[in-house]
């Protein structure tokens, strides 16, 4: 199929705007008489408030108001242990925020801050999950019966057959550090109150303006069309710029109410990490059997990770993670078992990824590990085990609604990196201490917000007298590129160029409700949503050219700008047709809505259709590992993805590029370190990630099978180039130096000193 906009690489549509400094992200917006805020966090990390005296800091210069949580009408949001907008009575991480200052400048604000006086009684906190589940651990919420914040399981077939009948079975165990989202730009909030009809205003650096719409207004007890939220430019998230922005912004709000002047708050790197949610640290348990030719029989694993404090997103993630615990392979009997424990380290939270890369860097290792022992070529062991059209998942989904691509991906990764002639030739014994090695890593995920969301998706479109379109959108650009693809889609849908499409600033004012841009959800639930929109203003400028200008509406089209009718002749201009038509009363605003398809599932058994369709990615890792310094160089990534369709191919290769060098930061460097409870990276002087100068050579794979539920056929590109990385480097590594590290990162003590989770093999 051949089309004018879609499945070409046309230009982002806010190029210009970035690439010229013009583009106002939420530091550079301004408003006259503005106070600045500051927030003040913790001394411990679990500790009993006892008293808070502002009175010497509320005599500082130039401030304007200090609250703290009993200035706050509903002092929390969220599901589970709620979020606290300032710690009450417990702090219960080193984050938690204690009051909240607002001066006349930043520094009249910070002086501020060292003028309050709390008074604190440590407590005994818990910074392991593993000590969080025992039943003689003390409790972090005594309402509570346990520390237990979740747990999901999946059971399929019999497991203790599937491991009788097995001939080699294997156990091993793996563990994944906190990670750091690693934005450019620090959170930033500015509050103007009673601003246009509403209560208050919020502009900043929202990831899911909606979401941060509803908190604010239970936390301020006020109606939702009272409360608005206006995204500005956004650098960058990840995940990260979800939760902890809900929570700044109430805190903002409030403050621009109790002055009623707008109030700024920006955060500095410092405080971006202490206080965000981060990715969650696993520990995993596998147990894997299969027959000597290389067929699995069984698996049972289980994972282990943290909440933090506070709920957020660990139910969710760890039931992606159930979900794809056992990767693209089709096993007749698994059980596996995800847990989430509060602690008092930091919350975790969303981030790129989303459960899937902790555990497929487990399983995937496995993989590795179960060819060793079975003295087969990890490729040809994966071909024996993976799905094909109608496979049934451990999930119990009968793949049969899209193309089941892994095989295509799996074969043209390995073909273009040759690796199974590196395989061969670096798995034998070579001179020097600097080892070559190459590994590879494959994955299913599936597509949208998955079981217990509501997922749907709205877009506006608003065809103006000149022929230009608004584009009025709930899921929000940021940085991914969104502006650029829903631009192609409506340009297709309604034959105009893209750059008669202007992607209208998210703004809840306007923009529909269309839940959380996460989940790599927006070119497949918005894409659809300007479809049906895009429909419905086909629908009525079919109506009136129809009956101006007497044509059989069934033979009305448009392409490159015009309306058609019978015999491809030429009707009017698009512009002079949305001309005539408003100015006879005609509305050329449409409204598009997608709901996903039905997905169904069992929480006692982990069994249903927890997705409606499912992307298929392969990446392949080439390393050099210099065995006397520890120091691990990516050579090469090559990274093959079926996409559906590729809206934008640039734009898919620029996610790739993205989601790979995130996947070799998550492998080799990154880790957020804890020490009880307390951070010890905050900066990026000790938190360490990628640069340009760590970065291997990489080759995109760009896959095609359109889907028939996508948009064009598009699906998901976001996260599934994350999830693959750490694996494909961390079997590259083993392959490399014939020791298997299985815990992240794959720093430089772990390749000297040849740390070794190893658990032993059992052969029948």
């Amino acid at each position: 199929m051949r089309f004018s906009h879609v499945n070409k690489s046309e230009k982002r549509v806010d190029i210009y705007e970035k690439v010229t400094g013009r583009a106002k992200y939420g530091a550079d917006i301004r408003f006259p008489n503005m106070l600045y805020a500051k927030s003040l966090h913790t001394k411990y990390p679990y500790a009993e408030i006892k008293n808070i005296d502002t009175r010497e800091a509320e005599q500082v210069s130039g401030v304007a108001r200090i609250i703290t949580a009993k200035d706050i009408p509903n002092n929390g949001f969220g599901q589970q242990k709620q979020i606290q907008i300032l710690a009450e009575k417990n702090a219960y991480y080193f984050g938690d925020a204690i009051a909240m200052v607002a001066a006349e400048n930043p520094k009249q604000a910070n002086k501020a801050l060292e003028k309050i006086k709390v008074e604190y009684e440590e407590k005994e906190g818990i910074y392991d999950p593993l000590i969080a589940k025992e039943k003689d651990s003390h409790l972090i919420y005594e309402d509570l019966e346990n520390n237990e914040m979740s747990h999901h399981t999946l059971k399929k077939g019999d497991i203790n057959k599937g491991f009788e009948n097995s001939d080699v079975i294997i156990e091993r165990e793996y563990t994944t550090p906190f990670i750091e989202q690693a934005y450019l730009e620090p959170e930033v909030v500015i509050a103007v109150p009673f601003y246009d009809n509403s209560t208050v205003t919020l502009f900043g650096s929202f990831q899911n303006p909606s979401e941060t719409q509803h908190a604010v207004a239970e936390v301020l007890k006020e109606d939702l069309n009272k409360i608005r939220i206006v995204q500005n430019h956004i650098g960058g998230s990840f995940g990260g710029k979800e939760q902890i922005m809900y929570t700044l912004a109430a805190r903002v709000a409030v403050l621009a109410l109790d002055t009623e002047r707008t109030v700024r708050l920006v955060n500095n790197r410092e405080t971006s990490i202490i206080e965000s949610h981060k990715r969650h640290p696993y520990s995993m348990k596998y147990k894997i059997g299969a027959t000597k030719e290389g067929k699995i029989n069984a698996i049972k694993y289980k994972a282990i990770t943290e909440s933090g404090p506070y709920g957020c997103h660990t139910s969710s993630v760890t039931l992606r993670s159930i979900i794809q615990g056992t990767g693209p392979y089709e096993i007749e009997n698994v059980k596996g078992d995800t847990y989430g424990y509060y602690t008092n380290n930091i919350y975790t939270g969303a981030m790129r990824g989303y459960g899937s890369p902790q555990v497929i860097f487990a399983q995937e290792s496995l993989m590795d590990e179960l060819a060793e022992e079975l003295e087969m070529d990890p490729f040809e062991l994966r071909k024996k085990n993976i799905f094909h059209n109608n496979s049934v998942t451990a999930s119990g989904q009968k793949l049969d609604n899209h193309e089941v691509s892994l095989e295509e991906v799996l074969t043209k990764a390995v073909e273009k990196s040759n690796f199974i002639e590196k395989y061969e030739e670096y798995s034998a014994v070579q001179e020097g201490d600097k080892k070559k090695g190459i590994g590879l890593s494959i994955s299913f995920r599936g597509c949208s917000l998955g079981p217990g969301d509501i997922d749907t998706a709205g877009v506006i479109l608003s065809l103006k007298k000149d022929g230009s379109v608004n584009l009025y959108s709930g899921l929000a650009e940021n940085g991914q590129g969104l502006k650029t693809i829903y631009s192609q889609i409506t340009a297709e849908k309604l034959g105009i160029d893209t750059n008669k499409v202007n992607f209208m600033p998210v703004d809840t004012l306007i923009s529909p409700d269309s839940g959380p841009t996460v989940a790599s959800r927006g070119t497949l639930l918005g894409g659809n949503a300007i479809n049906n929109a895009a429909d419905n203003l086909i629908e009525k400028i079919k109506v009136y050219v129809s009956d101006k200008y007497d044509q059989d509406k069934e033979n009305i089209y448009i392409k490159d700008g015009s309306i058609y009718g019978k015999k491809d002749i030429e009707i009017l201009p698009v512009n002079e047709m949305a001309n005539k038509a408003i100015n006879d009363g005609i509305n050329l605003s449409t409204y598009g809505w997608y709901e996903i398809p039905e997905i169904s599932w069992d929480e006692k058994t982990g069994q249903g259709r927890p997705f409606f369709t499912y992307v298929y990615g392969c990446q392949v890792a080439e390393v050099e590992v210099d065995t006397a310094t520890g120091e691990i160089d990516v050579l090469n990534m090559t990274a093959a993805h079926d996409v559906g369709r590729a809206i934008n191919p640039a734009n898919v290769k620029g996610q790739i590029y993205g989601g790979v060098s995130m996947g070799l930061g998550y492998g080799i460097m990154e880790e957020l370190e804890t020490n009880k409870g307390y951070i010890e990276n905050t900066n990026f002087d000790e938190y360490m990630i990628p640069t340009v100068k760590d970065m291997p050579d990489i080759e995109p794979i760009i896959v095609e099978n359109p889907d028939p539920n996508g948009p064009f056929g598009a699906k998901s590109i976001g996260e599934p180039t994350l999830e693959l990385g750490a694996a494909a480097i961390a079997n590259a590594v083993a392959n490399a130096t014939k020791k298997r590290i299985r815990s992240l990162p794959l720093n430089l003590e772990k390749i000297i000193l040849g740390k070794d989770l190893h658990k032993g093999v059992d052969h029948k």
